[in-house]
């Protein structure tokens, strides 16, 4: 077995040469929740509950397009890859039936990402459990497993399904978060969590619903896991690590009153019943259901309404061919009545709620539940599971563990499963811009501090002001990292999601060309990450098939930083070589720094590949870049010695460093920066550093060009000071947009 290229030394990353690594990452990619054949995105309805014959061969983009999209994010500086993949896209035929030729292809892909040098770890992702149930992740028979219908969710609000919304085009935004409340969610993953304990009699092919479920994603990701090392190049080398299960949720678990609204429960949006309410749909009862909104200051009661789902169940009727996936289901567990009822937790005859409290205390020990009562026991004993599982394959792997969204970690400090290999994998997302699409200038909320009860009252936790605003996300990233010290020991902490949606204000910038609010908020999670000094992050998403109309084309999502409507930052790289120059001469670095940048058909072939860029600039006249500007930033790439600190200064266009080296760098292993020349353009760029020389040069890594300083430096804290272009949101120098456009035909700039 070949040495980790990367590997954790204590709470920080390092590469081969014992350098530390900053985790500068990208999700690939965002339609990998969805088939490629038939092309599936969420607002279709046609063939969408022939859910057994789905591949999603060509996720994330074709194989003959890999270089392309590699380029792309190689050249924008992102060193690491967070692999989407589904456990619908391995076992979506039916049970125990995996599909090769996505795995064959899923490791040309991978094999393709190598070409680029990427850490990548692999994601087995899911939200609310599936498609079917309006998210992602797990084959539809899952749901016939668990004795649901999913044709008769829409009529029940068991879940809320964009495919099956009456108009897709209304499908309110981001209530499909919402289904994690809702019957289908609740019951199933208490099911896969907890089924032996809350649902005993759910008995299939001798198990417990519970192992069955369990048992079969981990036989599918340990199917794909396997292939991965019997290919022999990939392991090691390319991939680091593997994630555990997306965002995983509790279900019921904890639930102390079936008849209420849990206080932890901070989201509510569109109709918000209380799960006894929820209960009573999934069985045809009618129901007057509160409606919620999102406000200003969150969610608010706008209403009420009657939902009557006219006397239809989501539960499999007694008539279903249950042998069709070849499963034998125990006979205690009736099909056509509500698995609810059937342990005793209602009465259908009656309407009879009997147990409220059914799933307050943990019945084995009589203890009290709450979240953080399911993470040490429940989800915990998922995850032995499923690092063992990954472990006995890949023995010296990263784990990255991610507990469930903004909770409490799992208490591992100082126990059996604290593990030095074992990254702390959180996500972050400002709920007041995700849940409004709306960048708020003015004024913002520290939600993280409120879940934690930081203030006597919501109103303290409200942010006045943009510095403000960006300093309360630094502060809450911090938070979470040190939670994450506190309870699971001394381990690096990547945000494996952060992002913004960019179709705010109604899509303006889509008519417009205008991405200055886009912009403003992806520099203010990013200067959140450099500031709060964690290991890194994972932008959430690159979407290749993302447009203006459908966004990213699941739910009605547009957090893409590429779309097929927008145009790309352009590369103005120069096509002149550095001069050699005596390395041990004073005038080295500053030489270094004086080459001349200019565009020309050559340079632009070479740098932009096959791309093809739209020029739409709207009413305004203003090139629309996605706020490109903000997330295609300089990061520290390869550091000799510890990161004090970092972050780019993008008004300013100013990135610093400050480092604590233990000894004078190796003329072959200096201190590596990624330095965009978008905004650092060779012929204008000043360095400043405490000492020692740097240059500036261009790397190639397959068929990308990244800009890179190299810079090295003695023992001891160091500082290094770059200083670039500084330019209005969205906008070229004069010069450069002169020299750009020379090379593009109006409206179409196709490079040969």
């Amino acid at each position: 077995m070949s040495s980790y290229r990367l590997q954790i030394d204590g709470t920080r990353f390092r590469d081969c040469h014992g350098r530390e690594v900053t985790i500068h990452g990208i999700n690939v990619a965002g339609d990998a929740k969805l088939p490629a054949n038939p092309d599936q995105p969420s607002h279709i309805i046609d063939g969408f509950f022939d859910g057994d014959n789905v591949s999603f061969v060509g996720r994330p983009f074709p194989l003959e397009e890999a270089d392309i999209h590699f380029a792309r994010l190689k050249s924008w500086g992102y060193n690491t890859l967070r692999y989407v993949f589904t456990w619908e896209a391995i076992e979506a035929a039916g049970p125990g039936k995996y599909d090769e030729d996505w795995i064959q292809f899923t490791i040309s892909i991978l094999r393709k990402a190598k070409e680029y040098g990427f850490y990548i770890f692999m994601d087995p992702h899911q939200d609310v459990w599936s498609r079917f149930s309006g998210g992602s992740g797990a084959p539809m028979w899952t749901l016939y497993a668990c004795g649901f219908d999913p044709r008769k969710f829409y009529v029940t609000e068991a879940a809320l399904v964009h495919n099956t919304w009456p108009n897709p085009a209304e499908f309110p935004k981001m209530v499909w978060t919402t289904n994690y409340y809702r019957l289908l969610c609740q019951t199933i993953f208490t099911m896969f969590f907890g089924g032996k304990v809350f649902t005993p009699k759910c008995i299939i092919d001798g198990v417990n619903i519970q192992d069955y479920l369990q048992d079969h994603f981990l036989n599918a990701v340990e199917h794909l896991a396997r292939r991965i090392k019997e290919a022999g190049d990939l392991d090691s080398d390319v991939i680091i690590g593997w994630e555990s299960m997306n965002e995983p949720n509790r279900g019921a678990i904890g639930l102390q009153d079936m008849t209420a609204i849990p206080k932890e429960q901070k989201l509510q949006l569109g109709t918000s019943p209380k799960f006894w309410q929820s209960i009573l749909l999934g069985s045809g009862r009618a129901c007057e259901v509160e409606i919620w909104a999102f406000g200003n200051m969150g969610p608010y009661k706008s209403g009420s309404t009657l939902v009557d789902p006219q006397s239809e169940s989501c539960w499999l009727s007694a008539d279903y061919d249950d042998s069709f996936y070849g499963w034998k289901r125990d006979p205690g567990w009736k099909l056509g009545e509500c698995i609810w009822a059937q342990h005793g937790i209602w009465d259908p005859s009656t309407d009879t709620l009997l147990r409220k409290d059914y799933f307050a205390k943990d019945p084995r020990t009589g203890k009290i539940m709450d979240y953080k009562y399911f993470t040490d026991t429940f989800f915990m004993d998922y995850y032995r599971k499923h690092s063992k599982m990954i472990r006995d394959l890949f023995p010296l792997t990263i784990m990255f563990c991610q507990a469930p969204v903004l909770e409490i970690p799992p208490s591992l400090k100082g126990t059996d499963d604290e593990d030095p290999n074992m990254v702390f994998a959180p996500h972050f997302y400002d709920g007041v811009t995700l849940m409004m699409k709306k960048w708020n200038r003015l004024w913002n909320i520290d939600v993280f501090g409120v879940l934690r009860g930081k203030y006597s009252s919501p109103i303290f936790a409200i942010k006045i002001g943009e510095r403000a605003i960006r300093n309360c996300f630094k502060d809450q990233l911090q938070a979470i990292h040190d939670e994450g010290k506190e309870y699971m020991g001394d381990l690096p902490c990547v945000f494996t999601e952060i992002g913004i949606p960019y179709d705010m204000d109604d899509k303006y910038a889509y008519k417009t060309g205008d991405y200055s609010s886009q912009t403003a908020a992806m520099d203010a999670n990013m200067y959140a990450i450099e500031g709060s000094k964690v290991n890194g992050m994972a932008t959430w998403v690159y979407v290749a098939c993302n447009d203006h109309v459908w966004g990213d084309n699941w739910n009605g999502e547009d957090l893409s930083i590429v779309s097929k409507d927008d145009n790309l930052l352009p590369s103005l790289f120069s096509n002149g070589s550095v001069a050699s120059l005596d390395p041990t001469s004073p005038s080295y670095s500053r030489s270094l720094n004086s080459s001349t940048t200019s565009v020309n058909p050559l340079t632009l072939k070479n740098t932009l590949a096959s791309e093809t860029m739209s020029l739409n600039r709207g009413d305004t006249g203003k090139v629309g870049y996605r706020a490109a500007e903000a997330y295609v930033r300089p990061a520290p790439m390869a550091t000799h010695g510890n990161v004090l600190s970092y972050g780019f200064d993008l008004r300013n266009c100013t990135f610093t460093l400050s480092l604590n080296a233990p000894s004078s760098t190796s003329e072959a292993v200096p201190t590596e920066i990624y330095l965009p020349e978008f905004h650092f353009p060779q012929s204008n760029t000043d360095v400043e550093v405490t000492g020692g020389k740097w240059k500036i040069s261009t790397e190639e890594a397959g068929e990308a060009t990244l800009q890179v300083l190299q810079w090295w430096h003695a023992e001891g804290e160091q500082t290094i000071t770059v200083k670039g272009v500084k330019r209005k949101a969205g906008a070229l120098t004069p010069e450069e947009e002169e020299g750009y456009l020379q090379q593009c035909q109006p409206q179409r700039c196709a490079v040969m």
